[in-house]
């Protein structure tokens, strides 16, 4: 159906906006999917095309079925899903304190995990945070990871921003610069990148802005791996570009049936028990599976286990995963070496 038809369907039948076929956030796609389900509209999963994820929903008195685009389901990804380990790498999200404003224990959680996802400035983080974060994990010999993300200071990078992608790229590539250097202070370097936030979420779905940040790293040192969730565009692109990549789960985050994380706000999208959480990323690394919010088990591949380190209880929860991954023999190594 041509975009504009799209839209015309849109409009007549009051579907939101956003359901149209340039769906580019994960809560936007479910949000899109809760509407369908309470309005009414038949929803039909099942669709692929060209091995992205589609749900076509039938609306009423229009014979033309609305295609919504969203990620491949987990019987689409490659096979990274459900993937068991013996070894495994835990990141957290660091740096992200500003000025006397302070979020996390940031020095407590470098004794325990072995990857840090450093804020660059644009979502957190001010200068003399991201230096004294980048020395802290430098003298642990924590890897450390620049944690791009949207210029968005008051929204700590939550907000979706519509970019121009060669903006998006230049972005990317202010932010990893900026990075880099308090590493090279510190003795290190940056040798891998996550996305943050909106961002994050966007480069699962989004072609353009997961082309604009696989175009900034590939500039930038085409060595370095990019983080992000198995079966996400920013990945299969990077890929494709020849760039390693790095699939990660999420400890304190609930898991949707479709292996996306439930969107914050919502029933099941943050956990909080550090003995449950253990469990689950023990699951993950020695079955390869996770239970998701609503009770089923899906298989999840991973590399890399982020423990959120804004997250209530984060250190406690970080160390009860550590210990318990320890306990079932999974060892809990970076994965790149440090340098």
């Amino acid at each position: 159906m041509p975009r504009e038809d799209v839209r015309d369907l849109l409009k007549r039948t009051g579907m939101p906006a956003h359901t149209d076929t340039t769906i580019t956030s994960t809560d936007a796609f479910l949000t899109s999917l809760d509407w369908a389900a309470e309005h009414g509209y038949a929803v039909d999963e099942g669709e692929q095309e060209l091995g992205v994820r589609c749900v076509a929903v039938q609306v009423p008195d229009v014979p033309t079925k609305l295609a919504i685009s969203g990620v491949p389901p987990p019987s689409q990804r490659r096979c990274d899903s459900g993937m068991k380990t013996t070894q495994i790498d835990l990141n957290a999200d660091l740096g992200e304190s500003f000025g006397t404003w302070q979020l996390g224990d940031d020095e407590s959680m470098l004794d325990i995990i072995t990857s840090a996802n450093v804020a660059c400035g644009f979502h957190a983080g001010d200068a003399l945070t991201l230096q004294r974060t980048c020395a802290a994990a430098a003298e642990r010999g924590v890897v450390i990871g620049a944690q791009v993300g949207y210029r968005d200071l008051a929204g700590f990078g939550r907000r979706y921003i519509a970019m121009d992608p060669a903006e998006l790229t230049a972005d990317v590539l202010y932010q990893l610069g900026a990075l880099d250097a308090m590493c090279r202070v510190a003795g290190t370097r940056v040798q891998y990148v996550k996305p943050h936030g909106a961002l994050y979420h966007a480069v699962i779905g989004d072609e353009d802005q997961a082309s604009a940040l696989v175009e900034a790293v590939s500039a930038y040192d085409s060595s370095l791996p990019i983080m992000g969730m198995s079966g996400a565009a920013s990945l299969r692109l990077a890929r494709a570009r020849g760039l390693p990549t790095v699939t990660e789960a999420f400890a304190d985050r609930g898991y949707t049936r479709q292996g996306l994380l439930v969107p914050r706000g919502r029933t099941g999208a943050l956990l909080d028990d550090p003995d449950e959480v253990a469990a689950r990323m023990v699951s993950l690394a020695t079955q390869g599976s996770i239970e998701c919010a609503d009770g089923t088990q899906i298989e999840v591949g991973a590399q890399s286990i982020c423990t959120h380190g804004d997250s209530p209880g984060a250190v406690e929860m970080a160390a009860a995963v550590a210990a318990a991954l320890r306990s079932a023999g999974v060892e809990i190594k970076p994965f790149v070496s440090q340098s």
